[in-house]
């Protein structure tokens, strides 16, 4: 893929794995399934087409209402992708680092995230963000009351408060704000999606369902996006 202008950090949607196991007959547990096997091979591809960072909404804060088995299904898939594909992280140059709310997770899980992120806290060929128990509002929340918290012990006065110091609270600390959202799976919202990173994302919506997504319309968001005009609210 020869493309002038990508994207430095892009976060996807990944939108689409039950639709595709009922179409086929299938529990969308197993839609789950196939679509970890699409997370292998777009970080891979991804990283291979110089991606920075690399943002994948695997849960949201809303997603706790769907049925018991399939949040349990989710989430040990997660412990067990992790479990099996850090090594992988580590040779390859990739840095993981869980983003969400952490609080719902199990011991068990919790200690292969911890183990995970701290086997790749020094790579930096690309930073891989893994969005669980994640919403944009929560996080929001969760950075105004860490501040309200500074505020209140004396440490900064409200005059402090700016754009950066929020940056600084959020749980994407330290990474550069959001350059492209893909949404898969046909529908066309950021659902609570990076609202403070993705300010001014270009957004490319694929039909795509996600466990069909491939190198090839990977490819295609991004040149999307490099006939795009950033502007970000001045006149070229």
């Amino acid at each position: 893929m020869d493309i002038i202008n990508m994207p430095a950090h892009v976060g996807i949607i990944m939108d689409g794995n039950g639709r595709w196991a009922t179409a086929r007959g299938l529990s969308r547990t197993e839609g789950h399934k196939e679509g970890a096997n699409a997370v292998r091979r777009i970080i891979t591809h991804a990283r291979r087409s110089g991606v920075k960072v690399l943002t994948l909404y695997a849960f949201s804060t809303e997603n706790w209402s769907r049925p018991q088995a399939e949040v349990s299904a989710i989430m040990e898939m997660v412990g067990k992708y992790l479990s099996k594909e850090t090594s992988t992280m580590v040779e390859n140059g990739i840095r993981m680092r869980l983003i969400g709310d952490k609080s719902r997770f199990s011991k068990s899980l919790l200690g292969v995230i911890e183990h995970s992120e701290e086997l790749t806290s020094d790579k930096e060929d690309m930073l891989l963000q893994i969005a669980l128990n994640y919403g944009g509002r929560d996080e929001l929340v969760r950075a105004a009351k860490k501040i309200a918290s500074l505020v209140a012990e004396g440490t900064i006065s409200p005059s402090d408060i700016t754009e950066k110091l929020i940056s600084d609270n959020l749980d994407t600390k330290g990474a550069m704000d959001c350059d492209l959202i893909i949404r898969t799976g046909g529908e066309k919202r950021t659902s609570n999606f990076l609202m403070w990173q993705g300010a001014y994302s270009e957004l490319y919506f694929s039909d795509v369902l996600w466990p069909d997504f491939d190198e090839d319309e990977f490819d295609r968001a991004m040149q999307f996006f490099s006939q795009r005009q950033r502007r970000f609210g001045g006149i070229k």
